[in-house]
């Protein structure tokens, strides 16, 4: 469902061995030790850097540990205990933390007086141990949904018994042995996208330590596997900035696109770009879904992929493809940013599917079949549901092929309560990847939350220009309450291309 999203984008919003009992060993970096190769180095600022080994599957010492590294941006102030530590996650899964040190720093500048900030590479990516399944960041994004599962597929048989180390519930343990290590008593989890599915998890495992939450791109442990409010946000998102601009349409655009993915579904194109891509009902869906509502009104006055799409479908219901193919190039233009490898790891571990795990591949085919039948006869918004589910890249049925672990808990079959602790929680209203729905759903699940829709932006709505989230986030912070929200009324509009009659 997550899009790939690198914290040197999202982050504006910040602006020992594990044995038996449970004991730590870490190696660390100070002043009278030897330093860590990879501890970043951050002007003005003292940073503590190590490693917590960690079992890769409790009470399996046969399949291994991992190293978890973390880095510690210590408060400028010195003089005072911190009043608190941010503990960031970028998303993915798949995305470390420590790498963009530097953009956390700059970017957390309101809050370093007195809070310290704790970057951690989740287990499988950056300095702890990156996972290498076999899998490839380009061929996945790129590819077709059959070279997607087999590459799931081919993962997941060469993981093995290991594939049970690779879930949320493992790496938010990772963090709390992290937080342990250092003696530290309470973090603030700040979580990006897949950061607010994982980080609430940490609040359920260890409620004690969570001093209070800030989730921004949120959706829930229990988000719809059909994926129907992004399906329904996608057209919503069309009316949304036609209505704003003014220049196009929002209802035409609507059923351009339901015609142009029809057409699509049966006869598909060849696009040339990094990579030749054949653009069939799906591929426009995940593009239009998860690449077009990425980081939208972080510069509203360049054209996005959003900003061209109600132009583009209108030329191509003329028979004009050519926008569409620019709209797609847009799209793809960037590689992603997170370990493919976990991604689908985890993904496959931890998000609901469509079949009984324990079902023969047969057997899924079958039961995936049968619950679009059910669930979606009349399509998903302007898709048909085959097309709309095989758009997602961790859902439909995209997993099809993973081998499961026998007993996992998944994150949605958690009951644990949360802890009563302020939650901020922000949602772009453009934003078809974690819109507004799944924001308000992940924020009931809280005793003490507030929910701030953000106009005129997408996934993350940290990165809009004006400041107004940032400041909500920084006096959220500091006060586990945000103050007034007005002036998410001011983010500008996005830029829209023409549809001319």
């Amino acid at each position: 469902m997550r899009s790939v999203l690198s914290f040197a984008l999202a982050a504006a919003a910040v602006g020992g061995l594990v044995v038996g009992c449970g004991q730590n060993e870490s190696a660390t970096a100070s002043k009278d030790s030897t330093p860590v190769a990879w501890c970043p180095a951050v002007p003005d600022f003292e940073v503590d850097c190590g490693t917590v080994r960690r079992p890769l599957v409790p009470g399996q010492p046969d399949l291994g540990t991992i190293d978890v590294g973390y880095a510690r941006i210590r408060h400028s102030d010195r003089e005072v205990p911190a009043a608190g530590t941010l503990l960031p996650n970028p998303g993915g899964p798949g995305v470390p933390m420590i790498a963009h040190a530097a953009e956390a720093t700059m970017l957390s500048a309101g809050l370093l007086n007195d809070h310290d900030v704790l970057l951690i590479d989740p287990r499988g990516t950056g300095v702890s141990a990156p996972l290498d399944c076999g899998a490839d960041e380009d061929r996945y994004q790129l590819g077709t949904r059959a070279q997607q599962q087999e590459m799931i597929g081919r993962c997941g048989e060469q993981l093995g018994a290991k594939a049970a180390g690779y879930t949320s519930a493992a790496t938010v343990d990772d963090f709390d042995a992290v937080r342990a290590e250092l003696g530290i008593d309470k973090v603030i989890p700040y979580g990006i996208s897949y950061g607010t599915y994982l980080l609430p998890i940490y609040a359920q495992r260890h409620p004690e330590h969570v001093q209070s939450m800030v989730l921004s791109g949120a959706y829930p442990a229990g988000f719809d596997p059909l994926q129907r409010p992004n399906a329904e946000a996608v057209s919503l998102a069309l009316q949304r900035i036609c209505a704003r601009s003014q220049v196009c349409d929002g209802d035409t655009a609507v059923r351009d696109l339901r015609s142009v993915a029809a057409r699509l579904r049966t006869q598909p194109i060849t696009v040339e770009g990094r990579a030749p891509i054949v653009l069939d009902e799906a591929k426009l869906g995940n593009l239009v879904f998860e690449a077009a509502t990425s980081n939208v009104g972080a510069d509203p006055q360049a054209m996005t992929p959003l900003g061209s799409l109600p132009a583009a479908l209108r030329s191509a219901v003329r028979g004009n493809d050519e926008p569409l193919r620019e709209f797609v190039r847009a799209a793809t233009a960037d590689p992603g940013y997170e370990n493919i490898d976990l991604y689908l790891a985890v993904a496959c571990n931890d998000y609901r599917p469509l079949w009984s795990p324990e079902a023969t591949v047969p057997q899924r085919e079958r039961q995936y079949r049968d619950a679009l039948t059910q669930h979606a006869p009349d399509g998903l918004g302007a898709f048909s549901a085959e097309g709309f589910a095989a758009a997602q890249r961790d859902g439909g049925d995209a997993c099809l092929r993973w081998p499961g672990i026998a007993g996992h808990e998944r994150p949605d079959q958690m009951r644990a309560p949360m802890p009563d602790v302020p939650v901020l929680v922000l949602s772009g209203d453009l934003d078809a990847i974690t819109p507004d729905a799944n924001g308000k759903l992940a924020a009931a699940r809280f005793p003490r939350s507030t929910f701030v829709s953000v106009p005129n932006t997408g996934h993350v709505p940290d990165l809009e220009p004006t400041g107004c989230v940032t400041g909500l986030i920084t006096t959220f912070v500091r006060t586990g309450d945000p103050g007034p929200t007005g002036c998410v009324a001011a983010v500008p509009p996005i830029a829209v291309a023409p549809v001319t009659n």
